[in-house]
Order: structure tokens, then sequence, then C-alpha cells
């Protein structure tokens, strides 16, 4: 069950390119944990392993692994890749958040 999250095209080729520099088998991890200052938090991190139940979205030769904690916050959420004048970062629409702070990393519910 990926509780219909789902990740861009332009998530999914920029997690292929960070793939490439890492050692074959690495896969993405997305959490949300407690924190920021809106409440939670992502947390974005590579991973060599996959837990039993993790969910696996797989898209364009990129893997995406979220625990099954984190999927009940993340639910129909897209993970996107976005470039403007602040910078790039990895940003998660949220339909379930109620509030985000201006960085984006954090949210509320």
């Amino acid at each position: 069950m990926d509780a219909g999250i789902t990740v861009s095209e332009r998530a999914a080729r920029r997690i292929g390119e960070i793939l490439k520099t890492e050692p074959a088998g690495t896969m993405l991890r997305v959490s949300v944990e407690g924190g920021g200052c809106s409440g939670f938090q992502y947390k974005f991190g590579m991973a060599t392993a996959k837990a039993e139940d993790d969910v696996v979205i797989a898209r364009d030769g990129a893997t995406v692994l979220i625990d099954p904690v984190s999927v009940q916050y993340m639910a129909g959420s897209e993970i996107d890749f976005v470039e403007d004048l602040i910078g790039a970062a990895f940003k998660v629409k949220n339909p379930k958040a109620t509030a985000s702070c201006g960085c984006g990393t954090s949210f509320a519910l």
C-alpha cells in the first residue's frame, strides 16, 4: 500500500542523479519526524536496506522508501523537486497539511 503517495518526474530524475553517486542498491528514505517550526518535519536520507514493512515507490530508476508511520502523515502526497531563486530542494506537497513553514520542510496537521 502506497496510500496514494507519488514521486514527480522531476523528483525521480533528481533522485536518480543522486543515487548514481552512491553505492549500488542505495535508495532514498523519506520520513516524518516531530519537530520543525510547524510541528512535524520531513527528513530525507539514504538507505541501503529496506525494512519489511516499508512502502516502496519506484519511478524511472529512482526508489523511495517510506516507513508505515510516516505513510499515515503523507497519504495523498506528491514528492517533487523544485528549483527557484533561493535554491533547489525536494518538496512534499501534502494535502493533509493544514499549515507549513516558509522553508517548506515542516508542517502541521
